[in-house]
């Protein structure tokens, strides 16, 4: 059985801190928005689908625990806008959380302004609302990894066995429990409107090493990653990482303590390296046709 990056019930969530793997397994508490900040933050989770679930969980924990205005539907909107964008603050690359954000600020318009909506409906249908979250999360990991498999063994001549390098956090952590890239190359936290995508920091290299060789170089994402109001990579924000990671192991330091370090957690592949595609939920596409794609599908 897959280990669960999210433990959630009604009124309850956990995450299990992956910075303690593989030496400890521990889920821990997340009752409110500003512990699930910390956690995105300092990368207790990691992987742009389940970033988005944690943050999102966690306001719905909020609100079944009686956070936030009662009386007033303006005032519910507005606290909920608050934490949503006090959590999108936490790692700024990964697209999920916003796009999330963004449906979600949408759709409780819309519910307030709906005849007869009082709060505690607007409350109880907001909470609903993001628990159907977690269901769509693990059919678009399914669907994602078919596609996939599908793109890639249909590429073989005559069949025969397939041997697969995944980069990234692809596997059922990066996600509600599933995992997105189980039959694909890397996986992705930001896919720019012609195709260029960000991802952790090594994939770049490795796009380039895919090419050079001749071997098919696959992104796989769901629709939330692509962001196209970016023309390309090169706006994508890059998160940096505190110094430390890097010079010190344990709170043991491991360099000059005035050393200068960049730590970018990310880096940017162009899309021309990108040479079997972008695998989402969807399909597979181009890599300039995705967020094209998700665009339309949007308006639909």
């Amino acid at each position: 059985m897959a280990l669960e990056s999210l433990r959630y019930r009604r009124g309850s969530l956990e995450v299990l801190n992956q910075r303690l793997l593989p030496g400890q397994l521990r889920y821990e508490r997340v009752g409110d928005v500003q512990r699930a900040w910390a956690a995105i933050r300092d990368m207790e989770v990691r992987g742009a689908p389940a970033i988005a679930l944690l943050g999102c969980l966690s306001l719905a924990v909020e609100l079944a625990g009686g956070a936030g205005p009662t009386e007033d539907l303006g005032a519910l909107e507005e606290f909920v806008g608050q934490k949503l964008g006090f959590l999108l603050s936490a790692r700024p690359t990964a697209a999920n959380l916003g796009r999330e954000a963004e449906r979600l600020r949408g759709w409780v318009r819309r519910r307030v302004e709906t005849p007869g909506v009082t709060p505690k409906l607007l409350r109880e249908s907001i909470i609903e609302y993001i628990e159907g979250l977690l269901d769509k999360d693990r059919r678009d990991n399914r669907s994602i990894g078919a596609h996939g498999a599908d793109a890639i063994l249909g590429g073989l001549p005559g069949g025969g066995p397939v041997t697969l390098l995944t980069h990234c956090n692809t596997g059922a952590l990066a996600t509600a429990g599933y995992g997105t890239a189980l039959a694909v190359v890397v996986g992705a936290d930001r896919v720019a409107a012609n195709g260029d995508v960000a991802n952790k920091i090594g994939t770049f290299q490795l796009a380039v090493a895919a090419r050079h060789l001749g071997i098919p170089f696959y992104v796989a994402a769901p629709s939330g990653t692509c962001d196209p109001t970016l023309a390309s990579g090169d706006l994508i924000p890059i998160e940096e990482r505190p110094g430390t990671e890097l010079t010190q192991l344990g709170g043991v330091l491991l360099a000059d303590p005035e050393a200068d370090v960049w730590n970018p957690a990310f880096d940017v592949t162009p899309h021309e390296l990108i040479t079997g595609g972008i695998i989402t939920e969807w399909g597979v596409f181009a890599p300039p046709e995705a967020c094209r794609a998700v665009a339309e599908r949007g308006q639909q």
